[in-house]
């Protein structure tokens, strides 16, 4: 069970029996009432976002979500195809459960999927991961010494703005939250 004191980004509980993860969260008191901690919550199927606030006293459920190692095979037409690397069995994961996490997907690769009833509904990646420029304009002499960047195409499809340095068979680190170049890497 959690309380409202445990509430942090990413959190996920049951409300009203629909499983959420807290995106926001702020405490208040207004004069002599007791504490109260207005929210944001995503829904985790739907997606939908709404606002709650809670008294200090209530308490939540965690939501039944597994978590599974399973590798990424190949993208058909707007579904990703993953294999349980116990199993082995494959699931078909819609693009629209994935959201942003498809620019960073590798294939062959083997990932954290969480499934709530039996369904894939995220993936959970590092902080970074590391992605080889397939396409970048060449850099022209001088354009190192200020902060120019270029855009640079990197293996997944992902778009991210690069030092001119970089060329193109150059491996990058990405922030996965943000989708921004971190650093060169080897």
């Amino acid at each position: 069970m959690h309380s409202p004191s445990d509430f942090r980004k990413g959190l996920r509980i049951m409300v009203d029996g629909q499983p959420y993860f807290v995106i926001e969260y702020q405490h208040f008191k207004m004069g002599r009432g007791k504490a109260n901690i207005r929210t944001k919550l995503k829904h985790i199927k739907t997606g939908a976002v709404v606002e709650k606030v809670f008294g200090s006293n209530d308490s939540f459920k965690a939501p039944d979500v597994q978590n599974r190692a399973m590798q990424y095979l190949y993208e058909n037409s707007g579904e990703f195809a993953f294999m349980d690397s116990n199993t082995f069995d494959q699931i078909n994961v819609p693009i629209d459960n994935l959201g942003n996490a498809k620019w960073y997907l590798i294939e062959n690769q083997e990932y954290r999927l969480l499934f709530l009833d039996n369904e894939a509904i995220s993936i959970e990646f590092p902080a970074s991961v590391v992605l080889k420029v397939i396409e970048t304009e060449p850099s022209a002499k001088g354009d190192t010494v200020t902060n120019i960047t270029k855009p640079a195409k990197l293996e997944t499809g992902l778009v991210v703005k690069v030092p001119s340095f970089i060329k193109e068979g150059n491996k990058v680190k990405v922030d996965t939250r943000t989708g921004e170049y971190l650093e060169r890497s080897r």
